[in-house]
C-alpha cells in the first residue's frame, strides 16, 4: 500500500463544478486542497450543448462575478455584445419555463425584487458543463489545488485529528473529507448518512439519435398522452416515460430498440431511428440528506441532495452549496471558528434543498399524462400569463428568492448583497474577489472603521457612497455574500459586535 506522505486540509471527492467550486474557496482562503476524481477525464458528450448546457441562476451567477470567472465564460462575452449572437427579442420572448409552461420577458415585473439593483449581474445564463469545469478546474490549478483524476474513492476512516482516504492502494490523509461524488456518491454511502426522499415517477431518456423520417415529430417541448418528447435540435432527443422509473432501475442496456418503441409510444407515432448514437437516463427519484456532516465528513451537491432535472436546478443548488461552505470550513481550518459556524452550513442550505425537491416535485405532477395533471397544467398556463404569476416564477427559477432566516426582521438580512455601484464606477462585486468580509460603511462611521480593524484581515472596511443605497447606512456582509447585519441609522455598535463576533470571532 502506498502511502501519500502530505496532509491536507481538505480532501474533495469529486471534480464536477461543485467539487471544483468549492475546492476554490478553500484554496483562496489558503487551505491546502486535494481533489480525487475517478474519471480519467473530464470530457463527456453529455457535458456538450445540447445535453451539457445548463442554467446558471442569479446566485451562481453572483458567485462567478464576485470571484473574477464570469468574464471567462463565453456566454458572458456574448450578453456584453449584443451584435455577437442573434437572439429572439421582444416583449414576448420565452425566458423560462415551469415544467414546460414557458413565462416571458416583458411578464416579469422587477420592482418586486427590492433587494436586487439596476446594476445587478444577469439574472440568468445559459452554459455548457464542459466550459463550467474548465474554466474551474483552470482557477483551481492556479490557486494551487492538486486534482488526482483516474482515483476513485474507495474507503475512509476518520478520527478525531482527521480521515484517511483510500483510492485503490492508495492513501491519502486530510484535515476533513467532502464527498462532491454525486448522485451515487461513495462518501454518503460509506459515511453513514440517511438519505430519504420520494420514488420516481418516470424514466427519463437523453440521446442523440438519427431518424428516417424526420418530420414525424414535432420541435419543441410535446406533452403527449402517454409522457413527453422534446427535440431540442434534430437528433437530440429527451423523452419522459411514465414507468415510474422502472427503465432506469433495471439497468438494461439502452439499444436502439428499445429507445425506437419507447419514443414511438411516447409520440404516437411509428417513427423510425435508423442510429443510436449515445443514450443515457435518469428519473424524478427525489431525497436529499437528513445531515450534511458524520465528524470530519461533509456533503455538498448531488451527493447531499437528489431530484429531477427539470428547469435545471441542480447545478445552481450545488454550487450555492459550495460557495456557503467553503469560507465555513476553511474559517474552521485557519482560525479555529467556533462548532456552529460550521454547523450553520446545514441549517441554512437544507431548507434550501428541501424547497428545490419540492418544486421538482410539484413539476412532475403537472405533467403527468392523466386528466388530474393536465387540468392543472392548464390553469398553471393561464396564471403564467398575468404579472405577478410569471414574476414569482422567475424569482424562483432564477434563485432571485434565496435567502437565509437569520433571525432579524431588517428587510435585506440574510439576502446576497445588492450589487452596489460606487461613485467612481466599481461595484461592491470587484472588492469580493479576495473571499473577505466587508463592512460597507456609507456613513463613514469612525467607529466602524476602529470595530472592522479588530478583525484584522478577516473583515475589510470600504467607506464610499453609492449611486443607489436602498436607505441604509452601513452592513456588514460575508465571504459568499449574504448580508448579516444592516443598519439604516446610526449604527449600534453593540449589535454589530455580537453579529460580527458570531460570523468572524
Amino acid at each position: 500500500m502506498k502511502q501519500d506522505q502530505s496532509i491536507y486540509d481538505v480532501i474533495i471527492s469529486g471534480a464536477g463544478p461543485v467539487g471544483l467550486f468549492l475546492a476554490c474557496e478553500l484554496a483562496l482562503a489558503k487551505c491546502r486542497v486535494l481533489i480525487l476524481e475517478k474519471a480519467d477525464t473530464p470530457h463527456s458528450p453529455f457535458k456538450k450543448l445540447p445535453f451539457g448546457i445548463r442554467g446558471l441562476s442569479a446566485p451562481s451567477i453572483e458567485a462567478f462575478y464576485r470571484r473574477g470567472l464570469l468574464e471567462e465564460l463565453e456566454i458572458h462575452k456574448r450578453m456584453k455584445n449584443p451584435h455577437a449572437t442573434a437572439v429572439q427579442q421582444g416583449p414576448r420572448r420565452q425566458v423560462g419555463h415551469f415544467a414546460g409552461i414557458p413565462f416571458h420577458e416583458g411578464d416579469i415585473d422587477t420592482s418586486q425584487w427590492g433587494h436586487r439593483l439596476s446594476s445587478s449581474t444577469e439574472t440568468n445564463l445559459i452554459s455548457e458543463m464542459e466550459e463550467i469545469e474548465t474554466v474551474l478546474t483552470r482557477r483551481a490549478e492556479v490557486l494551487g489545488v492538486e486534482i488526482k483524476r483516474g482515483f476513485a474513492l474507495t474507503s475512509f476512516h476518520q478520527t478525531d485529528e482527521g480521515v484517511t482516504v483510500q483510492s485503490g492502494e492508495q492513501s491519502f490523509q486530510g484535515q476533513w473529507l467532502v464527498g462532491c461524488d454525486g448522485a451515487r456518491s461513495i462518501v454518503r454511502k460509506a459515511g453513514g448518512f440517511e438519505f430519504v426522499g420520494t420514488e420516481p415517477e418516470f424514466t427519463g431518456y437523453s440521446t442523440k439519435v438519427e431518424i428516417a423520417d424526420p418530420e414525424k415529430l414535432s420541435s419543441g417541448r410535446n406533452l403527449t398522452s402517454t409522457g413527453m418528447y422534446l427535440q431540442s435540435q434534430p437528433g437530440f432527443i429527451i423523452i419522459q416515460d411514465f414507468d415510474a422509473g422502472a427503465f432506469h432501475n433495471s439497468e438494461k442496456p439502452i439499444t436502439l430498440e428499445h429507445v425506437q418503441e419507447v419514443l414511438r409510444r411516447i409520440s404516437n407515432t411509428d417513427v423510425t431511428i435508423s442510429a443510436l448514437h449515445f443514450a443515457t437516463t435518469w428519473t424524478d427519484r427525489a431525497r436529499q440528506a437528513t445531515s450534511y456532516r458524520n465528524g470530519r465528513i461533509l456533503l455538498a451537491g448531488d451527493a447531499a441532495h437528489i431530484h429531477s432535472p427539470l428547469g435545471g436546478q441542480g447545478l445552481n443548488l450545488g454550487l450555492g452549496d459550495a460557495m456557503n461552505l467553503g469560507w465555513k470550513l476553511a474559517a474552521t481550518i485557519q482560525y479555529k471558528a467556533s462548532e456552529s459556524l460550521l454547523d450553520s452550513y446545514y441549517t441554512e442550505r437544507h431548507p434550501i434543498g428541501a424547497q428545490v425537491l419540492d418544486w421538482s416535485r410539484a413539476q412532475v405532477n403537472i405533467m403527468k399524462p392523466n386528466p388530474q395533471s393536465r387540468a392543472l397544467n392548464s390553469i398553471i398556463r393561464d396564471l403564467m400569463d398575468t404579472r405577478d404569476a410569471a414574476t414569482y416564477m422567475a424569482g424562483r427559477v432564477w434563485g432571485i428568492f434565496t435567502h437565509y432566516d437569520l433571525g432579524s426582521t431588517h428587510r435585506l438580512l440574510g439576502y446576497s448583497v445588492p450589487n452596489f455601484e460606487f461613485e467612481d464606477g466599481r461595484r461592491i462585486g470587484e472588492y469580493m474577489q479576495d473571499g473577505r468580509g466587508i463592512l460597507l460603511d456609507f456613513g463613514s462611521n469612525p467607529s466602524l472603521k476602529t470595530l472592522a480593524s479588530e478583525y484584522g484581515d478577516r473583515i475589510k472596511y470600504i467607506s464610499d457612497r453609492a449611486k443607489e443605497q436602498l436607505g441604509l447606512n452601513s452592513l456588514l456582509i460575508r465571504p459568499d455574500g449574504i448580508i448579516v447585519w444592516a443598519s439604516d441609522d446610526k449604527p449600534d455598535e453593540q449589535s454589530f459586535r455580537q453579529v460580527a463576533s458570531l460570523w468572524f470571532a
